[in-house]
Parts: structure tokens; sequence; C-alpha cells
């Protein structure tokens, strides 16, 4: 391959500071009772320059894991151009923004520690110029309902005085505290119809000012579409008692907890060949009930709701990501199920809420709910939807790489390939995830890792592959890694987003590289790349004591792999933040990095959830819109066709 021409080409190796041993009140973290003893760290700036032990790996890691969680507290108002240290950034790269979401605050100033689940969202934004050849850097706290009461904004102080639903308050009102859904918009990102939006597990999306990054303010887009369109009733069964139940639950969550009704996602999807945004939403109350209610809404790019359907299952489900083809939703349900002991004690704040669930591991299957995404336009609905294909495999899914359908054009049958990570229903905890222990406010990453003979347990890349005959029934559902060639664990699948709901060939992962005794499995260190054609795997590590986050792929040309990756390098040896560019096509050879780019240290920030790629461009964006708009329009007459021909 031919080297793309660069703007401001510099190589300047990251300097490595001095270690300096912290002053002996900084006493804030505690090592497990299994690790040996080593220097505390303060989690209140990240600017200190902490002793980080290099004889023993285990004290090490443990430090290592530390500083991922570390709070920042200063935000950038202005752009700030980053320092090219290798590399260059290409001219041919795209011009856009980088959009990172995730934690930026853990411990407050009056004792109290949260879950890395619970931390207020802090957005990071990479914006990069080809035709310069300089990225700017911003990150600002979301302002959120919750951010507002929690810091004080002439001091800057902050005293955290809801629970979240994954923390238990040291420091604060933690008997009878009812302020338990902190929105704080977290978890993942979106640009869409020209705007920008931060979401989280359970509330409404909050708008950004995408120049600026400051907070226009709650958007309540479940909302608005109810008044805009009426949900399409699903047959619900009958449930008459539960129906009870919920009516007795709602003022309590709705009006004590202040839940909302309906439960937004932070996953959503795009799919491209329409240019839609679909998104989904769970019923408050069902979370404690034996049944599941969903409804899906599909946008076009202004915002006008085309459709929204609503699907009630019997069957106690939490979902966190999902998938769509041409023709369904899919849904992998992670059952759960209401822990009495543990809803006593998170009622009165002495555990996290999250206590009064657990998963539920009375199947050996996995179910998987194929819902019909156009019932219209469907003629193989002979297939119940309500009862769900019972996967061979029982797994706890995480996150969906694509799905999507491959007719058989002698028979007709249909096949359904579903990209994914999940885990074992033994190792997922929910009060253990990320290593938090909610008794000491601690974290451990020895909770994150298994014993040796017990990788599987972990997450890893899976490919579920479904045959439906001409009725929709399935004939055949089997499980199987992705790539039989890479079996450590991995997590965050990615695909080039033009692929989203059709057949691709390549997923990009975070995984981990192994080479770490005392953290073989997580924080992940390395990007992988899978063919699942010819089951190739190429791979780049960030190096040791070196982690990554999600990867997200950046489209330069028609082919599916031709394009870069970008993904955020947190070198904790040197506490410094890196944004890497890689050559998504060179993965696996020794210039595969295009460029890295350092985050000056006193900007340093925890490790993030979810990325967003915005490109500029605006002209094609334009097109893609109008097109959009007579695509649907084309399909709802068709629609009204079908209906008339009833």
């Amino acid at each position: 391959m031919q080297a793309k021409a660069c703007h401001n080409i510099i190589n300047i190796p990251p300097k490595l500071l001095p270690p300096v041993k912290l002053p002996s009140t900084a006493g804030q973290i505690t090592l497990p009772s299994h690790v040996p003893r080593a220097i505390t760290i303060t989690t209140t700036s990240p600017t200190h320059e902490v002793y980080t032990p290099e004889i023993d790996d285990t004290v090490t890691a443990f430090w290592d894991y530390q500083f991922l969680f570390v709070s920042q507290r200063s935000e950038t108002n202005e752009p700030v151009a980053l320092r090219v240290v290798e590399g260059c950034i290409p001219s041919d790269f795209p011009s856009g923004t980088y959009y990172l979401t995730g934690p930026g605050l853990f411990t407050d100033d009056h004792g109290s520690t949260v879950h890395p689940l619970d931390g207020h969202g802090y957005l990071r934004a990479f914006q990069i110029d080809s035709g310069t050849g300089q990225v700017k850097f911003m990150a600002r706290y979301i302002e959120t309902e919750a951010q507002a009461e929690e810091r004080d904004p002439v001091t800057g102080k902050w005293k955290f005085t809801h629970r979240g639903p994954f923390s238990v308050l040291k420091g604060g009102k933690m008997v009878g505290n009812t302020k338990v859904m902190k929105n704080v918009a977290n978890t993942s990102v979106l640009q869409w119809g020209g705007r920008l939006f931060c979401l989280w597990e359970g509330g409404d999306p909050y708008e950004i000012d995408s120049k600026t990054l400051s907070t226009v303010g709650k958007f309540e887009l479940v909302k608005n579409s109810d008044q805009s369109l009426p949900v399409e009733d699903s047959k619900k069964f009958n449930g008459d008692f539960l129906d009870v139940a919920a009516q007795i639950l709602k003022p309590i969550l709705y009006g004590v907890f202040k839940m909302t009704p309906k439960r937004l996602l932070s996953h959503y999807k795009i799919d491209s060949s329409r240019n839609r945004l679909l998104i989904m939403s769970c019923n408050a109350e069902d979370m404690l009930l034996p049944r599941s209610n969903f409804t899906f809404y599909e946008f076009d790019s202004n915002f006008q709701l085309l459709q929204t359907q609503e699907f009630e299952i019997p069957d106690q489900l939490m979902i966190h990501d999902w998938a769509f083809t041409d023709t369904h939703y899919i849904l992998f349900g992670n059952r759960i199920k209401l822990d009495i002991p543990g809803s006593m004690t998170a009622v009165c704040g002495l555990s996290p809420m999250i206590s009064a669930l657990s998963v539920n591991p009375s199947k050996s299957t996995s179910p998987i709910y194929l819902l019909p995404r156009f019932p219209n336009k469907q003629t193989n609905v002979e297939r119940a939807w309500r009862k769900p294909i019972e996967a061979p495999s029982q797994m706890w899914v995480l996150h969906v790489g694509n799905a999507f359908e491959e007719i058989d054009d002698d028979t007709g049958n249909v096949n359904i390939k579903i990209q994914a990570s999940g885990c074992s229903y033994q190792w997922f905890n929910f009060q253990k995830m990320f290593g938090y222990d909610w008794q000491s406010g601690k974290l451990d990453p020895s909770m994150m890792n298994v014993e040796e003979g017990e990788e599987k347990l972990l997450p890893h890349l899976v490919q579920v592959c479904i045959d439906l005959d001409t009725n929709g029934n399935c004939t055949k559902c089997s499980v199987s890694d992705l790539n039989p060639q890479w079996d450590k664990a991995a997590d965050f699948p990615a695909i080039n987003s033009e692929f989203s709901g059709r057949k691709n060939t390549y997923v990009y992962a975070a995984t981990s590289s192994g080479s770490r005794q005392a953290l073989p499995h997580f924080p992940f260190d390395t990007i992988v790349k899978l063919n699942t054609a010819d089951k190739s795997v190429q791979k780049w590590s960030a190096g040791r004591r070196r982690f990554i986050g999600e990867p997200v792929f950046i489209p330069r040309g028609t082919k599916e792999d031709d394009g870069y990756l970008l993904v955020v390098e947190y070198a904790v040896s040197t506490q410094r933040c890196y944004l890497v560019i890689l050559d998504a096509q060179r993965i696996g050879e020794k210039n595969e990095v295009v460029a890295r780019l350092e985050v000056p240290r006193h900007l340093n920030f925890p490790l993030g959830f979810h990325g967003f790629w915005a490109p500029n461009n605006s002209g094609l964006g334009n097109l893609q819109k109008i097109g959009s708009r007579f695509q649907d329009s084309w399909s709802m007459m068709e629609d009204k066709m079908v209906k008339l021909g009833q």
C-alpha cells in the first residue's frame, strides 16, 4: 500500500516523569487482603505524580487500575491543540469530530465514592482537521440535573446527594435516600439530525452544543414520540395479576424514586440504508415483574417519528444492547429475577438499588427474540414471536456488533447471523462490575479476572446463526466463537457502520494480549481485527502498562476495511492519554499506527465508555436526507397499499 501524504510531520517521544512519592495523608484507597502492601493514591486530582513500584507486578497492576478511574475536575471551554508525538494526520483522513463520553467523577469532597457507572458524564471531543493536520481537544461535564445539585458552581466542590443505581453513599444521606435514578448521561453519545446528544441507561438524553460542548438541556424524545404517533398494540398476553402489580408499583417508582415511565436504553442503532435512527425503551416497573415491555421507535433525519411498535414478553429480562436487520428487531434475553432480601436492603438505602436484581441462570439456554420490524410487509410471521428461540448456550450478552440476513435463492429459507460479545452467568455480577466494591467504596481489579482455566467465563466474541424456514420457524440455532483463532477475552465489537444490518466480513474489538500476569484479561490493551470469511486474525497492542478503550471505525474508501480506527490509549505508566489513529488495513503490520496525539497531562481523563464519529460532510448528508425522505415516503405508501389490499 502506498504511503499517505501527511501534514505537520512530528515525531517526539513522550517524556517519562520521575516518580514522586505521595504525602502520607493521601491514603484514599487500600489494597485488598490478597494484594501485597503498596502506597495508596488520591482520586481528587489527576495532576499528582504517583509512585508505582515496578518490583511486584500485582502491586503495580493494582495502581495501574486505579489510574483508569481517577476523577478529572478540569474542563476545557476552549479547544486545545494536541501535540503529535508519532506519525501525522494523513491528508485523506476525513475531517470530523470524535466524541467520547464516560464517567468523569468518582469521589466527592465529603468522603463518598460511587460506582463508575454512576460517575457524572464527562464528554470529550477530538476535532480532526485533515486540511491542517491538527487535532483540537475539548472536554466538559454534562450539566444534568444531578450535576447541578451535586456541584457548587462557585467553589467547584462536589457533594454526592444521589445514590445512583450502583452505589451507596458513605459521606452523604444513606438510609431513606430515594434519589436513585441519577441520570448522569455518561454511557453513549450520538449526533443525529445536526444535533448532539449524550445518553444514559434509564433516562432522557441530554442535548449538547456541538461547538462549545455546553449543555442545552434534557431532550424528551420518547414523550414527544408518544404524542406524535400512537403505539401499535402487539396483542398483549393476558396478565391481569401483573397489570395490578404494575399499577401498585408505578406511583412508587415514578413518584417516590422519580423513575421515568419509559426507560430509554443507551444503545441506539442507525439503519444507514434507510438513514433512520432506531431507539428502544423499557417500562420501568417491568424490572421488578416477570414480564418485559419493549417499545421501538424509528426516526428520520429530522426526528420525525416514522413508526413505533410495542412488544410485551412474558419473561423478566434485562437488555443493554440489541440488533436489527431488514425485517427484525433482535433481543438477547438476559434473564434476571427479583432478589427479595436485596430489595429490602436496597429500598432502605443499605445496599445499591441494583442489588434488588440478580441474574437468573434457571435455564441452560439463552432466549433470542426475533420481533417483526415491518409486520404489514412480512409474510413469514407464522412463528409466534413471543416464544423465544433458545440458543444452545447460556450467555449474558453485553454488546452487539452487527446482525444481518441471508436468503437462500433455491428454498427461500433465511439465515440470520449475529455478532456479539457475551459472558457467562457465573461471571457476571451486577454489584462487581468494573471491580467496584460498594461496601468499601474501592476498586479491586481482581474481580474482573478469573482463575486459570476459567477464561471462557469472561466476555468473548461469538456468532449466533439462526435458520428460518419460509414460515419463519426456526429449524436450527447454533452458537460458536466468532473466530476460532482468537479465544481471549474481548468486548466492544465494532464494524464499518456502513455495513450495519447487512453482511460484513470484518469485526474489530478491544481485547487483551494476555501478557500481564496480574491483569491477564482486563483492562484491555489490544485491538484485534477478525476476518469472519477466512478466519484470519490481526492485532495491535498498545504496549506494557498501556490500556485502550472502544475502537471506532472511520470509512475512507469503498472496501469494507478501507479506513481508519480511532482508539484512546491510557498510558498509566506515564500518566498520559493519547488519541491513536490506526490504518485498518495495516493492523498487524509495523506501520499500522498512523498517528498518536498526546492530551496535556492536566487534562488526563478516566476510562471512557462509548464514542461516535461525526464527519464534516454536510453536502453528502443533505443528499442522504433527500434520499431517505423519498425512501420513507415510498415505504409509507407501500404500507397504505397493503392495508387497502387487505
